[in-house]
């Protein structure tokens, strides 16, 4: 059913000729979502209706009864139909077609239906059937439904890819106090006996991962947002954050919405908008039309919330507000353009922060959200594409990571300053009207903002879109009397490939960019904007001018590579007053030491903590403490930072002593609980924990000593009274829940972790996945990894069942989890044996085991002395790795 307050009509299905149907080969029948199973029901089925009950019983072991009618327009009967559904055969308890009961088959993770019991024309399907629990979410009193990317057919009967949007007419029966929020609006509820039903009016036009529902004891707002009214479902129960935090939501809301309808010249497009706080939802939200779903401690934030905090949850909102017109108004037709939405979201979320917080902030907040996440996956040899190849939906979720969240956006800006901010808007508007209710692809938004290129858009696509890596940048710049005489820049990829009969292939592609450089004086800087849109690149606006005392590249923090450093900027570095600049500073070290390039891990340590009572940004402060802890935890052995600890402990207490402000102090604080060793420290932090009392102008919570807590456990004997007084000051009965279960990964006894780890091998106990993630960052960590290497083994072989049972981005959280902090020779080893044994293993799962064990790599080269760029990156047998160019583009399976 249409909205009326839709700006433009529903893209129309388009029917095939009979002729150009015939041609549409068999589907075949496998198991997931195929490509070609999507592309015959495209061309073969429209205008679906889902009129679906669900009876959920307050019981969480017990099923969930459910009803469903499926109307279609079928165009014709040559191939059986194929609903996808991911579950056991004896969940369906009738099924019949058209009016008429027909058998029960279910192949393949498909229930089949014979060409005899259908028509061309409209087809109706009726079953009754217990819903699937897959993606339901169930907990003791509430539950919530989570259907990215193709988990829909867990649950029900459907056509689970993204073109085939639908419309939802959604009946839900649950116990008396629940609340409930769906897609639509509510059209009635009504109370019998100890059971509330409500009922919901017929949805907008969506695909079946953005159909969704949420139920349980909730509290509730209604507010309003700009112009929108909202209703708010929620379970936190701490005071503080809720009177910090309540009304901001609403705020940050309104304001993301008003700045996106502006900016897309598109009123809100659907019928109405609510959202719900999910606690320890495995996602920081995800953009259901109409029922948004938020990771709870994200949004509620008490008057101790740092600026980065306070940053995120604006962040958090405005994308998945971006999302209603990027994702939900205009879909991708597959998975393949996954990142279109993603790279929107967040492109936009950015862009609607930047006229509140200015230009100076946004650019310094870009470019610390962005780079290091993007870099953390580009330098590795299993970097993805931003685009990548799907053939089935059942691998849609490997497609996930840094790359499309954060490399995506990066090369979105580069684009914009391309083409110029009017031309890209221009392009952007004619997109979404051309594509609105309908689906799209990234060839046809690139056809569009063609028009309004100058630049050869499609040139372009290919390196910074259709392949991975980064560039290396270096540079000379000859001087004579004081004078420049010279500037050449060049370029060559991070990575080259020196195997068989491509040797040396890849080595000329360039990235195009914009980017600064900037020439530093006594008491003045000049800054050059650089288009370097070929290998080798001459600066002639330099010459003639005198010479600097240091050079800065990427000095905007708008560049994308591995950017030179002029090591005559140690002793000036005070020269550098903005705090964009000495961002982009600590990044480009940082790169350059895991490159093994002109910075050593314990020189950059050092220069690292002689900043720390000098940097006063706060988001400056985030990226140096990240990289202290980095280099102490990952590029020192245990000798040398027995060596350092007790000076970096010194200085982190001093720097957050005399600082002023209370968020530089928590950032700082937060630094010295994470490296700390020695028992002085120790017993401080023992005696801030019992008198849950912090050092003056230090603002600590519930959560903050929580995580002082497993600290603490981590160095402590015997943990079991630290863990069990914490449990007892914790009240609020969600996160009471997480608490036990992370501490028993936490544990001073061994048996207790053996158990732990054990356990995760039940699926059952993988559901709340954001707190495995935590709990194995604290089961590997590096003060316990002398016998918690021993689950590594167990960990890879798990990785594919993991894939297959958990939500998006549990695979790649759990080998983050596990492999961040190794570096030891004996990990090393089980990585390498676990790829040789496994020659033919899901390409992107190696790559993203890759991309996770990066550091334990780089740390056993780093600590060999194989440092170099070209003798180590590039040379597999210091890798003990395959090159990246056999994960780079998979082969179809």
């Amino acid at each position: 059913m249409l909205n009326v307050r839709y700006l433009f009509p529903v893209v129309a299905s388009v029917f095939l000729s009979c002729t150009s149907l015939k041609s549409v080969p068999d589907p075949g029948l496998e198991t997931g979502v195929s490509r070609s199973l999507a592309n015959y029901r495209k061309a073969n089925i429209s205008d679906v209706h889902y009129q679906m009950e669900l009876d959920i019983p307050a019981e969480k072991g017990k099923r969930i009864g459910a009803k469903a009618a499926i109307s279609f327009q079928l165009k014709s009967t040559k191939y059986p139909l194929q609903l996808d559904f991911k579950e056991d055969q004896s969940r369906i308890q009738r099924l019949s077609v058209n009016g008429v009961p027909v058998q029960i088959q279910l192949e393949k993770e498909h229930l089949l239906i014979n060409q005899q019991y259908l028509k061309s024309g409209k087809n109706v399907v009726k079953l009754e059937f217990q819903a699937g629990d897959g993606a339901l979410n169930r907990n003791a009193d509430y539950l919530y439904t989570l259907f990215v990317p193709d988990r829909a057919r867990t649950v029900f009967p459907c056509f689970d890819q993204p073109d085939m949007k639908a419309v939802y007419t959604l009946t839900l029966k649950v116990p008396q106090d629940w609340k409930a929020i769906a897609n639509a609006e509510l059209s009635d509820s009504s109370l019998t006996n100890t059971r509330k039903t409500y009922r919901f009016k017929t949805s907008d036009t969506i695909s079946t991962y953005l159909f969704s529902f949420a139920a349980g004891k909730f509290d509730k707002m209604n507010a309003q947002m700009d112009h929108l009214n909202a209703n708010f479902l929620y379970r936190e129960t701490d005071t503080a954050k809720l009177n910090h935090s309540l009304n901001e939501i609403f705020k940050i809301h309104g304001n993301s919405l008003k700045f996106l309808e502006n900016w897309t010249g598109i009123p809100y497009p659907f019928q109405k908008f609510d959202f719900v706080s999910i606690p320890d939802f495995q996602f920081g939200g995800m953009e259901h039309v109409g029922a948004i779903q938020y990771k709870e401690s994200s949004l509620f934030l008490d008057g101790g919330a740092t600026k980065d905090q306070l940053n995120s949850r604006s962040n958090l909102i405005a994308h998945e507000t971006a999302h209603i017109w990027f994702g939900d108004l205009v879909t991708m037709n597959w998975f393949t353009d996954v990142w279109m939405k993603e790279v929107f979201a967040n492109f936009m979320a950015d862009k609607s922060t930047e006229g509140i917080t200015g230009k100076a902030d946004f650019d310094l907040k870009f470019l610390v959200d962005h780079f290091p996440a993007a870099y953390g996956v580009d330098r590795s040899i299993g970097a993805n594409p931003i685009r990548q190849d799907l053939d089935n939906l059942k691998d849609a979720g490997t497609l996930y990571g840094n790359i499309i969240y954060h490399k995506a956006p990066i090369m979105m800006r580069q684009l914009e300053r391309m083409m110029g901010k009017e031309q890209f808007q221009q392009g952007v508007r004619e997109y979404l009207k051309k594509f609105a209710n309908g689906n799209a692809s990234w060839p046809d938004l690139i056809a569009i903002l063609d028009k309004y290129a100058a630049a050869d858009l499609q040139q372009w696509n290919k390196v910074w879109v259709n392949d991975s890596g980064r560039p290396v940048i270096d540079y000379q710049l000859e001087k004579k009397d004081g004078k420049i005489t010279g500037f050449s820049i060049q370029q060559k990829p991070e990575y080259s490939k020196k195997t068989g009969t491509e040797k040396g292939a890849g080595n000329n592609k360039i990235w195009p960019q914009l980017f600064e450089v900037s020439l530093y004086y006594p008491g003045s800087v000049k800054e050059l904007t650089v288009n370097l849109n070929a290998k080798d690149v001459e600066v002639k606006e330099a010459i003639g001018m005198d010479a600097p005392l240091f050079v800065q590249f990427n000095s905007s923090g708008q560049g994308y590579g591995v950017w030179p450093v002029d090591t005559a900027m140690f002793s000036a570095f005070d020269q550098m007053e903005q705090p964009l600049n000495r961002a982009s500073a600590y990044i480009s070290l940082y790169e350059n030491m895991l490159n093994g390039r002109s910075v050593k891990p314990t020189a950059l340590l050092d220069f690292l903590m002689s900043r720390l009572g000098q940097e006063k940004e706060e988001l400056n402060l985030k990226l140096m403490t990240g990289y202290i802890s980095t280099i102490f935890w990952e590029f020192s052995n245990s000798e040398e930072r027995l060596a350092i600890h007790s000076k970096l402990e010194s200085l982190l207490w001093n720097a957050m002593l005399n600082q002023p402000l209370a968020n530089h102090k928590k950032m700082l604080f937060k630094a010295y609980q994470d490296v700390f060793l020695s028992k002085t420290a120790t017993d401080q932090l023992v005696l801030i924990w019992k008198s849950q009392q912090a050092p003056k102008g230090l603002i600590l919570s519930e959560d903050d000593y929580t995580a002082l807590t497993f600290a603490l456990a981590l160095r402590i004997d015997d943990n079991s009274s630290l863990l069990q007084s914490q449990l007892a000051r914790i009240k609020n009965t969600d996160r009471r829940k997480r608490f036990e279960f992370i501490k028993q990964a936490v544990s001073s006894e061994l048996a207790d972790r053996n158990a732990f780890f054990k356990s995760l091998e039940l699926k059952a106990n993988r559901e709340k996945e954001a707190n495995v993630g935590v709990a194995l960052y604290y089961l590997h960590h590096p003060l316990r990894q002398a016998t918690s290497v021993a689950y590594l083994p167990k960990s890879l072989d798990m990785l594919a069942e993991i894939q297959t049972t958990g939500d998006i981005f549990f695979p790649q959280s759990w080998l983050q989890s596990t492999f961040s902090y190794y570096q030891s020779e004996e990990a090393t080893k089980i990585v390498t044996d676990f790829l040789n044994a496994h020659p033919d293993y899901n390409p992107k799962l190696k790559a993203k085991i890759l991309q996770a064990t990066d550091y334990l790599f780089r740390a056993s080269r780093l600590r060999n002395g194989s440092e170099t760029q070209e003798n180590s990156i590039n040379d597999p047998t210091k890798w003990h790795m395959p090159v990246r160019s056999q994960y780079k583009n998979p082969k179809k399976r």
